[in-house]
């Protein structure tokens, strides 16, 4: 009793203590679920309509579109801007195929097998035309050639899956375009759908036709609003908020977006860094210029052109030295000389300069044996039979070759980025035999006995030693820019002091407006992920940490200025406001001028109030009028003139963008062309693009959230 007793007297203290330990259990719990939400959100590119898409799934569908335009384009690699492009079409087909997805499946809208088996036999789909199945001699998509391939391939991976490797990715880019083309379709179904929505009818046309081919001529009195001096209007602040929410649709935001300003600095070659390399190049041409082979001093200079040794096209350079070589003459050395287009320093050594052919037609049999010698023994027996009159591909069957035809073309060697002695001298031998000529050539490991059979497209080609060199700052000239503006960056903390010193310490401030997560770089400069995930997270007035970014030559530091979120931006963003005080001011000059116009009812009274007279031409209902004397096109002006009778003065002054404008019409005519029947069918054509404007309504409804910044 006496312990009970003990226990009731500490009774407040107790509740205490087991209130703070299941506070303490709550909050860790309540930390754990928030870090847990926190990095499956890490691991998450974006959100469509409550499907949320994890970066692993994302990026499989990244590198199956890369292997898909790679494969177009004959590349083997994509470049940064490339592949950003990449990424933006795989995000945007997958944002549109799951919206798509979605309204399709409510209205039971699907495309069948047998669909897609009427397209591919049809074969006009523009999207069938980049496929390998098409047909040479027709030029048209050849179905039986796709079945074949897909049933070789099929075949092949149950009985020879090495060959059926070598069949995977025309059978992955096939399966991308066939998959591809089934959500073409459903978007034409879905989007005929909504077409149909709105209806055209045989007296619709005709007013339609009326509107685009009934041509107006006026004499037209304008007073434009920038004759009234700005300082003449006044505009109080509730005329401002009534403008605002007038127009207050036209500032929806539907996505977040940041306001940024930031110091950027570009770490640039100093004076000392261009006398350096202007040092090194002065050695390279004399080099240059003694040297029988240039290939050794090419290489030394880890030169950005290689140097093949073999005569090639102009198109095998780059443009600035292509431009130069035709003036040069053979031997003489050019440079060194700073090109800006590409920021480099350049020497051109012309060794040669011939006439050949561009494409050399030619049939080989390659000679092997035991050793060398036995090689070259055999290969003289063949030329020696060849020279007697013994059938080539004859021949070349009796050594298990087919000895068929071939065309050796410039292009498939010129760009290569380098060729040994056996390639160089089979090349040059070629491109300089003459038609029906043979030759045994020895090769490292053989002989190859050659025979040309055409030659065409004589053109110039230049063989050419180029040392290109971009001109670069050095690692002291960079550690000087790194020290300065980490000095200045540490000296002002808050984002206030940043803006207000930077002119001091010789910087400026530049603004990044509305920036949102869809962007790859930060006001346009290379490597800025980290400060873009940064931006995302920050609060306004906070100011980032120090960023080495761009191609390894940039400098950075940002301050976030505003955070505008989902929904209206207010009268308080200068943007919005300028806009605003614009439309106001524009409706005060309005009415000023409107006033001063009261009882003009000829173009003489127009002009005697200050009006400027012009005549205008060819004004329709279907488009708006152009007015020269004020910069604008004018819709309401169109719409006015339209509905005023042959000979009439403009009944009411006509409000325009820019303007107030009295009119006469002074003459009225149809335009050349005769109303026909497929004016309906032109209707139900543009009614099909308004429908096109529905699906930008269905991505604001689908609650498509975009973090693809964290990750690429």
């Amino acid at each position: 009793m006496a312990a009970l007793g003990k226990i009731r007297g500490r009774g407040p203290i107790l509740i205490l203590i087991i209130g703070f330990g299941l506070f303490a259990f709550i909050a860790e719990e309540a930390f754990r679920s928030c870090e847990a939400t926190q990095n499956d959100r890490r691991q998450q590119v974006g959100e469509v309509l409550g499907e949320k898409i994890s970066v692993q799934d994302f990026q499989k569908m990244v590198d199956e579109y890369t292997e898909v335009v790679k494969m177009q384009q004959g590349t083997q690699s994509l470049n940064e801007e490339q592949l950003n492009q990449v990424k933006d079409v795989v995000w945007n087909t997958y944002v549109q195929t799951k919206i798509l997805e979605k309204e399709a499946n409510a209205l039971g809208l699907t495309v069948t097998n047998a669909e897609l088996q009427n397209i591919l036999k049809e074969g006009s789909n523009p999207m069938l035309m980049q496929t390998p199945f098409v047909n040479r001699q027709t030029g048209r998509f050849d179905v039986s050639s796709l079945q074949k391939f897909l049933a070789d391939y099929k075949a092949q991976k149950g009985t020879n899956p090495q060959l059926a490797q070598q069949y995977e990715p025309i059978y992955k880019y096939w399966s991308f375009i066939e998959k591809t083309l089934r959500q073409q379709v459903l978007g034409q179904k879905f989007q005929a759908l909504f077409a149909h929505c709105l209806l055209s009818n045989p007296l619709e046309a005709k007013m339609a036709f009326k509107d685009s081919h009934e041509e107006s001529q006026i004499q037209l009195a304008s007073f434009p609003y920038s004759s009234i001096d700005d300082s003449k209007v006044k505009i109080a602040e509730s005329d401002l908020k009534a403008k605002y929410n007038e127009l207050k649709s036209r500032f929806q935001q539907y996505v977040e977006s940041r306001d940024v300003k930031y110091v950027d600095i570009q770490v640039l070659p100093s004076t000392t860094d261009r006398q350096a390399l202007q040092k090194q190049f002065a050695d390279y041409s004399k080099e240059l210029a003694a040297a029988a082979d240039p290939a050794e001093v090419i290489r030394k200079s880890t030169s950005l052109v290689s140097y093949l040794g073999i005569p090639v096209l102009k198109t095998a350079f780059p443009s600035d030295i292509a431009n130069r070589i035709d003036s040069m003459s053979v031997g003489q050395v050019w440079g060194p000389v700073e090109s800006k287009q590409d920021n480099t320093l350049n020497i051109i050594k012309l060794v040669a300069k011939q006439q050949l052919p561009d494409s050399v037609q030619y049939r080989q049999i390659q000679v092997a044996g035991a050793t060398i010698d036995a090689a070259h023994k055999t290969a003289d027996s063949i030329y020696t039979a060849l020279q007697n009159g013994a059938d080539f591909e004859a021949l070349a069957k009796k050594y298990g070759q087919t000895g068929e035809k071939a065309w050796l073309t410039t292009s498939q060697y010129q760009n290569t980025p380098s060729l040994d002695k056996d390639s160089k001298n089979y090349i040059v031998t070629v491109n300089s035999m003459a038609v029906n000529e043979t030759k045994n050539l020895q090769m490292g490991q053989g002989n190859v006995i050659v025979q040309v059979l055409d030659r065409r497209g004589m053109v110039s080609k230049y063989t050419a030693a180029v040392i290109k060199k971009t001109i670069e700052f050095s690692k002291d000239t960079y550690s000087a820019a790194y020290n300065k503006f980490s000095s200045f960056v540490s000296a002002n903390q808050s984002g206030a002091d940043i803006l207000k010193n930077a002119a001091k310490s010789g910087y400026s401030v530049q603004e990044a407006n509305d920036v949102t997560t869809a962007v790859h770089y930060l006001a346009n400069i290379h490597s800025t992920r980290e400060a873009l995930k940064w931006l995302f997270e920050a609060k306004e007035g906070d100011v980032s940490p120090m960023y080495e970014c761009g191609d390894n030559d940039h400098l950075l530091v940002a301050v976030l200025d505003k955070i505008h979120p989902v929904g209206y931006r207010t009268l308080s963003d200068p943007q919005v406001r300028d806009m605003v005080k614009a439309e106001v001011m524009k409706d005060k000059k309005a009415e000023m001028l409107l006033t001063q116009l009261k009882g003009v009812s000829s173009i003489a009274a127009a002009k005697a109030k200050g009006g400027k007279i012009a005549d205008v031409e060819q004004i329709t209902f279907a488009a708006p009028a152009f007015i020269s004397v004020t910069g604008a096109s004018e819709p309401a002006l169109s719409g006015a003139v339209s509905a005023t009778a042959k000979g009439r003065f403009s009944k009411n002054a006509v409000k325009g963008n820019a303007g107030i404008y009295l009119f006469q019409v002074t003459n009225k005519k149809m335009r050349p062309g005769k109303y026909e029947d497929n004016e309906e069918q032109k209707l139900r054509q543009r009614y099909g693009q308004y429908a096109s404007n529905f699906m930008n309504e269905l991505f604001i409804n689908a609650g498509v959230i975009d973090n693809r910044y964290l990750f690429f």
